[in-house]
């Protein structure tokens, strides 16, 4: 079989991007990035595209009459390079309907809170203000909300008492490191099943 096609959105480091392409050079996963694509032209993600020798774009919104056009061009370029599977790794803006139609549940991003807890920025600042003593990271499917879509892997991460946003952040991100690419694994696998609101993840044998 084939290993599924990937196509990554990015606005920054792209340390998640990192973390996928090394388990599908690795082998741990059925699918291959086969092109990057940022809103920023400074992205570090974009580099890391380049070094591994992944065709990147950087498509500035403001070359666009509105967010609808800009999009277009993402899909264009999604379908150029029949992309299967579309993976979201600190990419700062919601995606809208033009993306989300063209990739029904096929669209992840992952959070750096246990959702539906402290969606939205700076997740890691919310999690310290309310005292919570656990906190982790979310793979899920996108939706037309902010961080709302249906739950695909969580990992939990202990809060400590001594914890700032940064050394929180450092161990969540330990953890995205870990479950990305095993959601995107899962998809490539055909485990994955979406009903409503839940995902459910289909066993070796189960239908």
């Amino acid at each position: 079989m084939a290993p599924v096609s990937l196509g990554v959105l990015a606005s920054g480091r792209g340390s998640n991007l990192q973390s996928i392409i090394d388990a599908c050079r690795r082998g741990d996963i059925k699918a291959e990035v086969k092109v990057v694509i940022s809103d920023r032209q400074d992205a570090y993600a974009l580099k890391r595209a380049e070094k591994h020798g992944i065709d990147a774009y950087y498509i500035n919104i403001k070359d666009y009459q509105d967010k609808a056009a800009y999009e277009t061009k993402i899909v264009e370029l999604l379908r150029r390079y029949n992309v299967q599977l579309v993976c979201l790794a600190g990419y700062m803006r919601l995606v809208g309907p033009t993306v989300l139609n063209a990739f029904p549940w096929r669209i992840m991003n992952i959070h750096p809170s246990l959702l539906p807890s402290f969606p939205g920025l700076h997740a890691q600042k919310q999690a310290l203000d309310c005292g919570v003593k656990v906190s982790g990271c979310t793979v899920h499917f996108v939706d037309e909300g902010m961080d709302s879509g249906p739950i695909i892997l969580q990992a939990c991460v202990p809060v400590y008492d001594d914890d700032t946003e940064d050394s929180l952040a450092e161990r969540i991100l330990e953890q995205e490191h870990k479950i990305y690419p095993r959601a995107v694994g899962l998809f490539a696998e055909g485990k994955l099943i979406v009903r409503g609101k839940k995902v459910f993840i289909r066993e070796a044998g189960n239908d």
